[in-house]
């Protein structure tokens, strides 16, 4: 036994004699430690006193155990640092937070799905909250000609609602401005804002109870869709999108109004009042005076009114049709297609600008990782050469990859890449690449096919198996639709008592048994993981039993069939109603054929990717209908009363007025569009869509205009510009950038590669190909401009 060992065990011995609760093996402490206990046993002699020693060994390994247990601290702090920034990388979302233990753990929580899961209910449940107050939809028709009194809810409990509401938000908010620091929080105008939109709403909240829940004006309502926007970053971004976008889309705007003004002018010059009242027609019904003018044309731009506008002034002299011709082509062919390409064009532009931010955001982060990493590593190695400061440790980053929250199929990849390391270090250049994982398809392996002894069910396996037995099976399913149809023109002027359900019941249980068979042997040949392992055989498996239970349960209740067999209806549904069931759940299993043409399967992944990845803008849109359908009803609710319940007039000119109006044809009285109103908030909603759709909005408007004044028409304009110029136009440009970006990537595909792989098209990986990387410069000068995080 050497004297380095000597020396620890003596002074392990006398700590605890002196201190029993403190019990060190001698074993545990590192060479370093032992070589520094070594050096300082050479001055021993020179304290004088056994009780001193004693207590100087014990200091000294109480000293040296505190620092071990501080530097296996920091390593455990620097692996979850490393976690943090990297789930942050993974979401694109910014690194700038608090980085010690506590706050990561808060914020991890944070983050977590179960809160955010929890923050979005709340933000559901807030909004919902216009349905319920006052003025209630729960009515069954919006029609005030029949529609009973609503539901009204008892002081008190929507408002008990909200305040919950408010409390978790305010809980989010607080949350939120400690983990970024309060130098982060005075940057950051959302957090700010909503700091003001908490308070506004509890302030409104406590006016609200104060008059006894009979507040009409309720400020809050147009401050609820503010906590749907802060609470998505794409949304952020998408909206500051538009603001940068509108100066371009304002100028097209702008040639519109120029372009609407003087086609007006020369309108009121062309179609003035004349001395022959036969020739008024299109002076007294579209151009009698500025406002009319403007009107009329305005909806012929959007060609809700077209030819109506123009048949008055064309039935005299056909000339005047090159008027309302020059007018559409120019306005409508040409500027209106023209703002389309401009907002795609300029909008593309800015979306990139905030698609290029967001993989600064992950590149950041996964250098942040590496950094703590190396960090860590530094901490382990006596030495600090400049070789650990540009490579860590692969044991290490797999210990941190196995932290990490994130889907279980890129996890593996890049453990995968990680494992595939001799060396036992990974260098930096290296390590960023492994995070490319995140942006490739995701290759879906099918299981293995079970093995068979037998050679018929070998034989069997290798025919249904096979790429063709899908072909067969969309030709069964399109003959089976074709005799669907060819009975259903041949039942279509017969009555409930004429037809004969026998030869449509022995045609689907001919094919449902086909489908059956099919399911069955496919599940033969792939076993049953293989088997549902494929999208298309789980849609038709569905299918097919749904087919099956159906089939049986008719079986039970009418007996099997026969000629002429058409039994009387008995139990919940008549058997036609059973029949034509089953008939439409076939034509819905038609719809396998799509993943199998590739075109189709394009467009189809397409929609489903723009529902999945495009919510952000979608969720602008709700916004935008919630904010002006909050402001509908304060300004119109109650406006238009219908017939039967119309409030007696005193002036009788008036009274005369409305029932003129009531008589003409193509007005909102005619036409019966009495369930479109402002009266609460549902039906609000359906008639602002109606309007965005532009067909007969101009009836709306009109209406609108005589019930109450001239200047609605502003809210009416106003609402069509924002819904449908604006944003239909940015969807339009939206769905075209998805659509190309999946045709470009699926030109050297094969159906099967289509089925094999499992596109995700995310609004970053659209721009993929324009994103430029950022240098390594500005990565480390981000990265020391961390208010929390300090790298030497």
């Amino acid at each position: 036994m050497n004297s380095d060992t000597l020396v620890l065990n003596f002074i392990a011995n006398t700590c605890t004699q002196a201190y029993p609760r403190i019990r060190i093996c001698a074993q545990t402490l590192t060479s370093v430690e032992q070589s520094v206990l070594f050096l300082l046993y050479n001055q021993w002699p020179l304290i004088k006193g056994e009780h001193e020693m004693q207590g100087f060994g014990c200091g000294l390994l109480f000293c040296l155990r505190k620092t071990t247990d501080r530097s296996i601290g920091d390593v455990d702090l620097y692996l979850q640092q490393a976690v943090v920034f990297i789930e942050d990388a993974i979401q694109y979302r910014s690194i700038n937070h608090r980085v010690d233990t506590n706050s990561l753990r808060l914020y991890r929580w944070y983050y977590s799905r179960l809160w955010q899961w929890g923050l979005g209910l709340t933000i559901a449940v807030v909004l919902m909250l216009a349905f319920i107050e006052r003025p209630s939809s729960f009515s069954y028709t919006s029609d005030p000609r029949f529609r009973p009194p609503p539901w009204e809810p008892p002081c008190g409990l929507t408002e008990g609602i909200e305040i919950v509401c408010l409390i978790i938000f305010a809980i989010d908010l607080t949350t939120k401005s400690y983990l970024i620091g309060w130098d982060e929080f005075r940057k950051c105008k959302w957090l700010i804002v909503y700091i003001l939109a908490v308070s506004a709403s509890v302030i409104d909240w406590t006016l609200t109870l104060s008059m006894y829940c009979d507040q009409n004006l309720r400020v809050r309502r147009l401050i609820r869709p503010f906590f749907l926007l802060q609470n998505s970053s794409l949304m952020k971004k998408t909206l500051k999108c538009i603001k940068r976008t509108l100066p371009e889309i304002a100028s097209v705007i702008l040639l519109l109004a120029l372009h609407l003004c003087l086609f007006t002018m020369i309108g009121m010059l062309l179609f003035a009042k004349g001395e022959n009242p036969k020739h008024n027609g299109e002076w007294e019904t579209y151009f009698r005076d500025l406002p009319t003018s403007l009107s009329s044309l305005l909806v012929l731009l959007t060609t809700a009114n077209n030819p109506d506008v123009m048949i008055p002034a064309y039935s005299l002299n056909r000339g005047y049709s090159i008027f309302f011709i020059l007018f559409s082509g120019f306005g409508t062919y040409f500027l209106m297609n023209l703002l389309t390409a401009i907002i795609y064009n300029q909008f593309r532009g800015y979306l990139l600008m905030s698609v290029q931010a967001s993989i600064l955001r992950r590149r950041l982060g996964v250098r942040a990782a590496f950094e703590v990493m190396s960090c860590q590593g530094r901490g382990q190695d006596a030495t600090h050469s400049e070789e650990h400061v540009e490579r860590v440790r692969v044991d290490a980053s797999l210990q941190v990859m196995a932290r990490v929250q994130m889907k279980s199929y890129y996890r593996q990849a890049i453990i995968k890449r990680l494992q595939q390391l001799s060396d036992g270090f990974i260098q930096w250049e290296a390590f960023r690449g492994l995070f490319d994982e995140l942006d490739k398809d995701r290759i879906k392996e099918h299981p293995p096919k079970p093995e068979y002894n037998s050679p018929l069910l070998q034989k069997l396996q290798l025919v249904f198996s096979h790429y063709y037995v899908m072909i067969v099976g969309n030709a069964v399913a399109l003959a089976n639709v074709m005799c669907i149809c060819t009975i259903l023109v041949l039942d279509s002027e017969k009555s409930m008592a004429e037809r004969d359900d026998y030869y449509m019941e022995v045609i689907n249980c001919f094919f449902i048994l086909y489908y059956l068979m099919e399911m069955s042997l496919k599940i033969l040949a792939f076993g049953w993981r293989g088997y549902l392992s494929y999208r298309n055989n789980i849609f038709d498996g569905l299918l097919t039993f749904c087919l099956l239970v159906l089939q049986i349960t008719i079986f039970a209740t009418y007996r099997l069939p026969f000629p002429k067999w058409n039994p009387a209806s008995r139990g919940l549904m008549s058997l036609w109603e059973m029949v034509r069931l089953v008939n439409m759940l076939i034509v819905v299993r038609f719809l396998r054929i799509i993943p199998d043409i590739k075109l189709m399967a394009l467009v189809a992944s397409t929609l489903v990717d723009l529902v999945k990845n495009l919510r952000a803008f979608a969720g602008i849109l709700v916004v935008v209908f919630y904010v002006f359908a909050v402001l509908g009803i304060w300004l119109f609710q109650g406006a238009i009363t219908a017939p039967g319940k119309m409030s007696v007039m005193s002036n009788s000119s008036m009274e005369n007025i409305t029932i003129n109006f009531t008589m003409e044809c193509g007005s909102y009285e005619q036409l019966g569009y009495w369930p479109n109103n402002f009266d609460d908030f549902a039906s609000s909603l359906v008639l602002l869509y109606n309007i965005m759709v532009v067909n007969n909005w101009q009836v709306f408007m009109d209406a609108y205009t005589r019930y109450t004044t001239e200047w609605s028409k502003v809210y009416f304009v106003s609402w069509w510009l924002t819904s449908s110029v604006m944003w239909v136009n940015l969807f339009v440009a939206l769905i075209l950038e998805n659509f190309i970006y999946k045709w470009d990537r699926s030109v050297t595909c094969s159906v099967a590669d289509v089925e094999r792989t499992g596109y995700e098209t995310t609004v970053q990986l659209m721009f993929r190909e324009q994103i430029q990387e950022p240098t390594e410069e500005e990565l480390v000068t981000q990265l020391h401009q961390h208010p929390h995080l300090h790298l030497s």
